[in-house]
Protein backbone atom coordinates (compact mmCIF):
# COMPACT_ATOMS: atom_id res chain seq x y z
CA UNK A 1 0.00 0.00 0.00
CA UNK A 2 1.11 3.57 -0.69
CA UNK A 3 2.07 5.81 2.19
CA UNK A 4 1.40 9.54 2.47
CA UNK A 5 4.42 11.87 2.60
CA UNK A 6 5.20 15.47 3.32
CA UNK A 7 7.14 17.00 0.43
CA UNK A 8 9.38 20.07 0.69
CA UNK A 9 11.27 22.23 -1.80
CA UNK A 10 14.29 24.02 -0.33
CA UNK A 11 15.65 26.91 -2.41
CA UNK A 12 19.40 27.25 -1.92
CA UNK A 13 20.72 29.28 -4.89
CA UNK A 14 19.75 31.65 -7.70
CA UNK A 15 20.95 32.74 -11.13
CA UNK A 16 19.69 35.91 -12.81
CA UNK A 17 19.35 35.49 -16.57
CA UNK A 18 17.23 36.40 -19.60
CA UNK A 19 14.73 34.10 -21.27
CA UNK A 20 16.72 33.57 -24.54
CA UNK A 21 19.35 31.74 -22.46
CA UNK A 22 16.76 29.19 -21.36
CA UNK A 23 15.52 27.88 -24.72
CA UNK A 24 17.11 26.19 -27.70
CA UNK A 25 16.53 28.74 -30.45
CA UNK A 26 16.22 31.61 -27.97
CA UNK A 27 13.04 33.47 -27.01
CA UNK A 28 11.69 36.51 -28.90
CA UNK A 29 10.12 37.92 -25.72
CA UNK A 30 13.56 38.43 -24.09
CA UNK A 31 12.29 38.79 -20.53
CA UNK A 32 13.80 38.16 -17.11
CA UNK A 33 13.72 34.40 -16.53
CA UNK A 34 15.99 33.48 -13.62
CA UNK A 35 16.82 30.01 -12.37
CA UNK A 36 16.26 28.96 -8.78
CA UNK A 37 18.09 25.91 -7.45
CA UNK A 38 16.41 23.41 -5.14
CA UNK A 39 16.87 20.29 -3.13
CA UNK A 40 13.79 18.40 -2.02
CA UNK A 41 12.80 16.42 1.07
CA UNK A 42 10.32 13.53 1.22
CA UNK A 43 9.31 12.43 4.70
CA UNK A 44 6.78 10.76 6.95
CA UNK A 45 6.92 8.84 10.22
CA UNK A 46 8.84 5.98 8.57
CA UNK A 47 11.52 7.72 6.50
CA UNK A 48 13.23 10.93 5.42
CA UNK A 49 14.62 10.98 1.89
CA UNK A 50 16.60 13.82 0.33
CA UNK A 51 16.31 14.38 -3.41
CA UNK A 52 19.47 15.90 -4.91
CA UNK A 53 22.31 17.51 -2.99
CA UNK A 54 22.92 20.85 -4.70
CA UNK A 55 26.30 22.60 -5.00
CA UNK A 56 28.63 24.51 -2.71
CA UNK A 57 30.58 27.77 -2.69
CA UNK A 58 33.32 26.66 -5.09
CA UNK A 59 30.92 25.71 -7.87
CA UNK A 60 28.93 28.88 -7.21
CA UNK A 61 32.04 30.99 -7.78
CA UNK A 62 33.20 29.04 -10.83
CA UNK A 63 29.79 29.11 -12.52
CA UNK A 64 28.57 32.55 -11.46
CA UNK A 65 25.71 31.39 -9.27
CA UNK A 66 24.51 32.98 -6.04
CA UNK A 67 24.05 30.80 -2.97
CA UNK A 68 21.17 32.10 -0.88
CA UNK A 69 21.35 29.51 1.89
CA UNK A 70 23.84 26.62 1.93
CA UNK A 71 22.13 23.26 1.51
CA UNK A 72 23.15 22.22 5.02
CA UNK A 73 21.46 25.33 6.42
CA UNK A 74 18.27 24.60 4.50
CA UNK A 75 18.15 21.05 5.77
CA UNK A 76 18.66 22.24 9.33
CA UNK A 77 15.85 24.78 8.96
CA UNK A 78 13.58 21.97 7.74
CA UNK A 79 14.49 19.81 10.72
CA UNK A 80 16.55 17.32 8.71
CA UNK A 81 19.73 15.83 10.21
CA UNK A 82 21.96 14.75 7.28
CA UNK A 83 23.58 12.06 9.43
CA UNK A 84 20.17 10.48 9.99
CA UNK A 85 19.25 10.37 6.28
CA UNK A 86 19.39 6.80 4.98
CA UNK A 87 18.45 7.42 1.33
CA UNK A 88 19.40 10.14 -1.14
CA UNK A 89 17.97 10.22 -4.66
CA UNK A 90 20.18 11.81 -7.32
CA UNK A 91 17.93 12.81 -10.24
CA UNK A 92 21.06 13.24 -12.38
CA UNK A 93 24.73 13.95 -11.81
CA UNK A 94 25.02 17.54 -13.04
CA UNK A 95 26.96 19.85 -10.73
CA UNK A 96 23.83 21.52 -9.31
CA UNK A 97 22.20 18.23 -8.34
CA UNK A 98 25.07 16.03 -7.16
CA UNK A 99 27.42 18.18 -5.08
CA UNK A 100 27.62 18.24 -1.28
CA UNK A 101 27.29 14.45 -1.19
CA UNK A 102 29.75 14.31 1.70
CA UNK A 103 26.97 15.76 3.88
CA UNK A 104 25.27 12.35 3.88
CA UNK A 105 27.79 9.97 5.36
CA UNK A 106 25.26 7.27 6.27
CA UNK A 107 23.06 7.35 3.18
CA UNK A 108 22.57 5.05 0.22
CA UNK A 109 22.50 7.04 -3.02
CA UNK A 110 19.98 6.08 -5.73
CA UNK A 111 20.57 6.83 -9.41
CA UNK A 112 19.97 5.40 -12.83
CA UNK A 113 22.45 2.95 -14.40
CA UNK A 114 22.52 5.04 -17.55
CA UNK A 115 23.50 8.24 -15.75
CA UNK A 116 26.58 6.77 -14.07
CA UNK A 117 27.57 5.06 -17.34
CA UNK A 118 27.25 8.35 -19.22
CA UNK A 119 29.07 10.49 -16.63
CA UNK A 120 32.04 8.10 -16.57
CA UNK A 121 32.05 7.07 -20.24
CA UNK A 122 33.43 8.20 -23.58
CA UNK A 123 31.12 11.20 -23.97
CA UNK A 124 32.98 12.88 -21.10
CA UNK A 125 35.93 13.28 -23.46
CA UNK A 126 33.99 16.17 -25.05
CA UNK A 127 33.81 19.56 -23.31
CA UNK A 128 30.25 20.21 -24.46
CA UNK A 129 29.07 16.97 -22.83
CA UNK A 130 31.13 17.17 -19.64
CA UNK A 131 30.53 20.85 -18.87
CA UNK A 132 27.40 20.27 -16.72
CA UNK A 133 29.27 17.76 -14.56
CA UNK A 134 31.83 18.42 -11.85
CA UNK A 135 34.55 15.80 -11.88
CA UNK A 136 34.98 15.79 -8.09
CA UNK A 137 31.26 15.12 -7.60
CA UNK A 138 31.41 12.28 -10.12
CA UNK A 139 34.48 10.80 -8.45
CA UNK A 140 32.76 11.09 -5.07
CA UNK A 141 29.84 9.03 -6.31
CA UNK A 142 32.18 6.46 -7.87
CA UNK A 143 33.87 6.11 -4.48
CA UNK A 144 30.46 5.48 -2.97
CA UNK A 145 29.89 2.72 -5.52
CA UNK A 146 33.04 0.97 -4.32
CA UNK A 147 31.97 1.53 -0.70
CA UNK A 148 28.66 -0.20 -1.38
CA UNK A 149 26.53 2.87 -0.75
CA UNK A 150 24.97 3.33 -4.20
CA UNK A 151 21.89 1.51 -5.47
CA UNK A 152 21.34 1.58 -9.22
CA UNK A 153 17.94 1.66 -10.89
CA UNK A 154 16.88 0.83 -14.43
CA UNK A 155 13.93 2.78 -15.87
CA UNK A 156 11.16 2.43 -13.20
CA UNK A 157 11.61 1.41 -9.55
CA UNK A 158 9.63 1.58 -6.33
CA UNK A 159 11.95 2.98 -3.68
CA UNK A 160 9.40 2.79 -0.86
CA UNK A 161 5.61 2.59 -0.59
CA UNK A 162 4.31 5.69 -2.36
CA UNK A 163 7.70 6.69 -3.87
CA UNK A 164 8.69 5.65 -7.39
CA UNK A 165 11.60 6.58 -9.66
CA UNK A 166 11.04 7.06 -13.41
CA UNK A 167 13.76 7.40 -16.04
CA UNK A 168 13.02 10.27 -18.43
CA UNK A 169 16.32 11.21 -20.07
CA UNK A 170 16.59 14.14 -22.44
CA UNK A 171 18.31 16.83 -20.39
CA UNK A 172 20.75 14.21 -19.04
CA UNK A 173 21.23 10.63 -20.24
CA UNK A 174 20.06 9.12 -16.96
CA UNK A 175 17.70 11.83 -15.69
CA UNK A 176 15.00 10.44 -13.40
CA UNK A 177 11.94 12.07 -11.87
CA UNK A 178 10.39 11.12 -8.54
CA UNK A 179 6.68 10.45 -7.99
CA UNK A 180 5.56 10.92 -4.40
CA UNK A 181 2.20 10.08 -2.86
CA UNK A 182 1.01 13.02 -0.74
CA UNK A 183 -2.20 14.09 0.95
CA UNK A 184 -3.21 15.85 -2.28
CA UNK A 185 -2.40 12.84 -4.44
CA UNK A 186 0.68 11.99 -6.49
CA UNK A 187 3.14 14.86 -6.89
CA UNK A 188 5.93 14.57 -9.44
CA UNK A 189 9.36 16.07 -8.84
CA UNK A 190 10.23 16.55 -12.50
CA UNK A 191 13.72 17.88 -11.76
CA UNK A 192 15.24 19.05 -15.05
CA UNK A 193 12.83 17.16 -17.24
CA UNK A 194 11.24 20.62 -17.31
CA UNK A 195 13.30 23.50 -15.92
CA UNK A 196 10.40 25.96 -15.92
CA UNK A 197 6.67 25.44 -16.34
CA UNK A 198 7.08 27.10 -19.75
CA UNK A 199 9.31 24.34 -21.09
CA UNK A 200 6.69 21.65 -20.74
CA UNK A 201 3.70 23.93 -21.44
CA UNK A 202 5.18 25.27 -24.69
CA UNK A 203 7.04 22.15 -25.80
CA UNK A 204 10.41 23.92 -25.71
CA UNK A 205 13.78 22.59 -24.57
CA UNK A 206 16.49 23.96 -22.28
CA UNK A 207 19.86 24.40 -24.09
CA UNK A 208 21.78 21.95 -21.86
CA UNK A 209 20.46 18.76 -23.39
CA UNK A 210 21.68 15.25 -24.20
CA UNK A 211 18.75 14.44 -26.51
CA UNK A 212 16.16 16.93 -27.74
CA UNK A 213 13.81 14.16 -28.87
CA UNK A 214 13.97 12.44 -25.49
CA UNK A 215 13.35 15.76 -23.74
CA UNK A 216 10.22 16.36 -25.83
CA UNK A 217 8.95 12.82 -25.33
CA UNK A 218 9.68 13.25 -21.64
CA UNK A 219 6.91 15.84 -21.37
CA UNK A 220 4.43 13.12 -22.31
CA UNK A 221 5.91 10.89 -19.61
CA UNK A 222 5.52 13.65 -17.00
CA UNK A 223 1.86 14.14 -17.94
CA UNK A 224 1.24 10.40 -17.71
CA UNK A 225 2.57 10.34 -14.14
CA UNK A 226 0.76 13.35 -12.64
CA UNK A 227 -1.76 15.99 -13.59
CA UNK A 228 -0.27 19.36 -14.60
CA UNK A 229 -0.87 21.08 -11.25
CA UNK A 230 1.04 18.28 -9.53
CA UNK A 231 4.21 18.48 -11.66
CA UNK A 232 7.05 20.43 -10.04
CA UNK A 233 9.68 21.90 -12.41
CA UNK A 234 13.33 21.79 -11.46
CA UNK A 235 14.31 25.49 -11.50
CA UNK A 236 11.23 27.71 -11.72
CA UNK A 237 11.09 30.57 -9.16
CA UNK A 238 7.29 30.44 -9.44
CA UNK A 239 7.34 27.41 -7.12
CA UNK A 240 8.20 29.66 -4.19
CA UNK A 241 5.19 31.88 -4.86
CA UNK A 242 2.68 29.13 -5.52
CA UNK A 243 3.22 26.92 -2.49
CA UNK A 244 2.87 27.70 1.23
CA UNK A 245 5.98 28.22 3.34
CA UNK A 246 6.96 25.56 5.84
CA UNK A 247 6.99 28.26 8.51
CA UNK A 248 7.04 32.04 8.80
CA UNK A 249 10.83 31.90 9.08
CA UNK A 250 11.02 29.85 5.88
CA UNK A 251 9.07 32.22 3.61
CA UNK A 252 10.60 32.44 0.12
CA UNK A 253 12.98 29.65 1.10
CA UNK A 254 11.23 26.38 2.04
CA UNK A 255 7.76 25.46 0.80
CA UNK A 256 5.42 22.49 1.14
CA UNK A 257 4.57 20.80 -2.14
CA UNK A 258 2.15 18.34 -0.49
CA UNK A 259 -0.36 21.19 0.01
CA UNK A 260 -2.43 22.55 -2.88
CA UNK A 261 -0.82 25.59 -4.53
CA UNK A 262 -2.35 29.02 -4.70
CA UNK A 263 -4.58 29.73 -7.71
CA UNK A 264 -4.76 26.03 -8.57
CA UNK A 265 -1.05 25.74 -9.54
Amino acid sequence: MSEIHELLAIRYAHNARRSPENFIGGDPHDTDMPLDYFVWVIRNAHRTIVVDTGFGEQQARERGRDILHPVSEGLQAAGVDPDAVKDVIITHMHYDHAGNNDLFQNACFHLQDSEMAFATGRCMCHAHANHPYNVEDVVGLVRRVYAGSVQFHDTVSELAPGITLHHVGGHARGLQCVRVMTARGPVLLASDATHHYRHMDEGKVFPTCDSVSDALLGYDTLRSLAKPGHIIPGHDPKVMGLYPALSKQAEDWIVRLDIEPAEGG
